[in-house]
């Protein structure tokens, strides 16, 4: 699947001062109840929240993927943060995370759900592709870069 059937402009952001992850996972919410007004910004936080209890969703390499599944959704959707400044997001190599992308899925969507998760996983896995995105300042040059990901993937 390609990021840019589940991302859209206004759930991407880019360089804003967050200070931690809780204030990372609220922003990440905020973003991602722009485009389901189904959903509350706190209901989004709160799921992201408990999926973080059962262990942390920072990959590492300064990649985080917070995601939770929502009964009120009858489609994924993503969304996306690029900081400056890296905050601590308990990850598996202990380094703080730059690159945030949150996902939400339908309540029943396990197996998209796990392919859409393997798809982000295997895109910031590409040190080119992370490179290139740590180098946007803008919202636009994040976007272009997500939408874009599949060209990305061939060219790095």
């Amino acid at each position: 699947m390609n990021i840019s059937e589940l991302i859209s402009p206004e759930c991407v952001l880019c360089c804003p001062e967050v200070g931690s992850k809780k204030r990372l996972l609220e922003d990440i919410s905020e973003l991602l109840a722009r485009i389901a007004p189904q959903l509350s910004q706190n209901e989004i936080f709160e799921g992201l929240i408990n999926r973080e209890k059962l262990g942390s969703t920072g990959l590492g390499k300064g990649v985080a993927i917070p995601h939770g599944r929502m009964t009120a959704l009858d489609r994924a959707i993503c969304a996306f943060i690029k900081l400056d400044t890296p905050v601590d997001f308990d990850a598996t190599d202990g380094l703080p995370v730059d690159m945030v992308c949150a996902l939400l899925v339908p309540e029943n969507s396990t197996e998209e759900h796990l392919q859409i998760l393997s798809t982000i996983a295997e895109l910031f896995s590409n040190e080119g592709f992370c490179a290139r995105m740590r180098q946007c300042t803008s919202d636009e040059c994040v976007y272009q870069l997500l939408s874009h990901q599949e060209a990305q993937q061939i060219s790095a």
